[in-house]
């Protein structure tokens, strides 16, 4: 287990292969997906690994929290469907990788503080 204050790689930075929006806005924006289980966002639970632009189209690997997480499909498509809304985005690849496995040392503080995890 990590020590929460262990400064952290962010596994969230890619580089930017072409135009489109930038990675901040994309995890903006992906901050109004929830894991309706939990009730918290996909970016503060960690589940987002990495985000790249390439000539309009994103590329977003994420995973979940379990690989049998029933609203997987739900996230899944909710992902889609709010990177295909932003401006600029002809296309968004959201593919599931379940490696590295998710853990609640991923989380951020505001999730923890949200679900009482302090």
């Amino acid at each position: 287990m990590t020590d929460a204050s262990t400064p952290q790689p962010d596994p969230t930075q890619s580089p930017d292969l072409g135009q489109g929006p930038d990675q901040e806005i994309v995890l903006t924006a992906l901050k109004a997906v929830k894991d309706p289980e939990i009730g918290v966002n996909i970016v503060d639970l960690g589940l987002v690994y990495t985000v790249a632009t390439r000539e309009g189209e994103i590329d977003v690997e994420m995973t979940l929290t379990s690989p049998a997480c029933p609203a997987g499909p739900q996230i899944v498509r909710e992902a889609t469907e709010v990177i295909e809304s932003l401006q600029g985005v002809s296309k968004a690849n959201v593919k599931l990788v379940m490696s590295p496995p998710w853990s609640p040392d991923r989380m951020s503080e505001d999730a923890r503080d949200e679900l009482g995890m302090y």
